[in-house]
């Protein structure tokens, strides 16, 4: 699905033969490990990132007057900026680097530069920064240039395909993405545009997560958005930090932490620079505070969802009427406002789903309004037709709100359906033994 830098032709035919997941045939990426899917390896256990913590000097590319020290690639002010970054004195990073203090004193005043390749890989490890800042090589540089290299690409066609109801492809292009940045941020060797690379495949991961996770697993998925949103934060990129805020926001609902997923996504709605992404804030606000008992947030939400409908700000996915009736009517039903949702739902014109997990979306939402009207049988239509749909897309999320509402609904054939549907999908997730 996603292109990736060539590779040796022995490498080739060793991925040739391991090319599909184990447990549920689907193709792997040319970065994942042979064995079991990310998504399928996901389902047992929510995938963590390799290593510790960022290193600090990650941290140096996120401060523009850091970074520029860092890319003027010399020594002595490369020194200087990271002392002043982690508030060492002399004496500290010369016993960091096992140097006399004297000595560093000596390169940062430029009396004395280290030629040996040695030396400078030796600096360049201790203080955890790209080898070739100080113009040498590190073995694994040339591989890892090449994955930033389609890093973008991937990313933007794993998106392509989780909103196409293509999640678990997803999920599988971007792990191994996300894991080689995350172990090379481990050891403080990003830089600035490696660190935005970072963000967007920990934001696009978490949210495809998201997709195909079950209930029980979700605030896996919202750990990996909160984790690109402590990068967004101070990447002074506006748009980035407005769609990091709204789509944390909404894993935060799905994991049922509503008071922080109302308060994110109130900081989206107030930080999004554009009209659409400040309404795809507001449907997200629309369907959290409806779940949170906030109705006169959610009543202000759906009113700004209208008005920047009707000024031609439709945004894909979350700024569009199907969406928008969906939205309205779970959150109605959510406020105990169950004749409204039913007034919503017999409106027409909401034309068809940007996405076809939205389908189903919609499909349970339908469900539970008719239910909750008391009509058993177009409730039981649409649940089953979710149901069915989700097994296929693989939503298990979907499947446990429509297995709730069919036995609120006394509709035990579907909910035993959905039962059913739910164990086969945890058989086809379970970790390989």
């Amino acid at each position: 699905m996603v292109p990736a830098p060539a590779r040796p032709p022995g490498d080739r035919v060793a991925r040739a033969v391991a090319a599909r997941c184990e447990r549920c045939g689907t193709a792997l990426g040319r970065y994942a490990p042979p064995g079991a899917c990310p998504a399928c390896r996901a389902g047992g256990a929510a995938l963590t990132a390799p290593g510790p913590r960022l290193a600090p000097a990650v941290w140096l590319w996120s401060d523009p007057a850091a970074a520029a020290a860092l890319s003027s690639r010399d020594l002595a002010v490369i020194l200087r900026a990271y002392r002043a970054a982690n508030s060492l004195s002399q004496e500290a990073l010369a016993a960091i680097l096992g140097y006399d203090k004297s000595y560093v004193a000596m390169i940062e005043t430029r009396r004395r530069t280290p030629h040996d390749v040695a030396g400078r890989r030796h600096i360049a490890r201790a203080l955890g920064l790209p080898f070739h800042l100080f113009g040498v090589t590190d073995p694994d540089d040339a591989d890892f240039a090449a994955l930033v290299h389609f890093g973008d690409a991937v990313v933007r066609l794993a998106e392509i395909a989780r909103q196409s109801g293509r999640a678990v492809e997803a999920v599988n292009e971007l792990w191994p993405l996300a894991a080689r940045l995350e172990a090379r941020a481990a050891e403080g060797r990003l830089e600035r545009e490696t660190l935005s690379l970072l963000a967007s495949a920990r934001l696009a991961l978490g949210v495809s997560l998201g997709t195909v996770l079950p209930e029980e697993r979700m605030p896996g998925a919202a750990v990996w958005t909160g984790k690109a949103l402590l990068l967004a934060r101070r990447l002074d990129d506006p748009p980035f930090l407005a769609h990091t805020l709204r789509m944390h926001g909404n894993e935060l609902r799905k994991a049922g932490r509503l008071p922080a997923a109302v308060a994110r996504l109130e900081h989206a709605v107030a930080v999004s620079p554009d009209p659409a992404g400040q309404g795809s804030a507001l449907a997200l606000l629309a369907r959290a505070s409806g779940d949170a008992g906030l109705g006169e947030t959610f009543d202000t939400a759906i009113h700004g969802c209208r008005r920047a409908l009707e000024s031609g700000a439709e945004n894909g996915m979350l700024l569009n009427p199907f969406t928008l009736r969906e939205i309205h009517a779970r959150g109605l039903l959510a406020l105990d406002r169950p004749g409204d949702a039913l007034r919503v739902l017999h409106t027409g014109g909401a034309g068809d789903p940007a996405a076809p997990q939205w389908q189903v979306i919609a499909d349970v939402t339908t469900g539970e309004v008719l239910a909750a009207a008391g009509e058993r049988d177009g409730s039981a239509e649409a649940l089953s037709a979710a149901i069915a749909t989700a097994e296929q897309r693989r939503l298990p999320h979907q499947l446990q709100r429509a297995i709730r509402a069919a036995r609120r609904g006394g509709l035990a054939s579907v909910s035993d359906a959905g039962l059913a549907a739910l164990r086969r999908l945890r058989v086809l997730l379970a970790p390989a033994a």
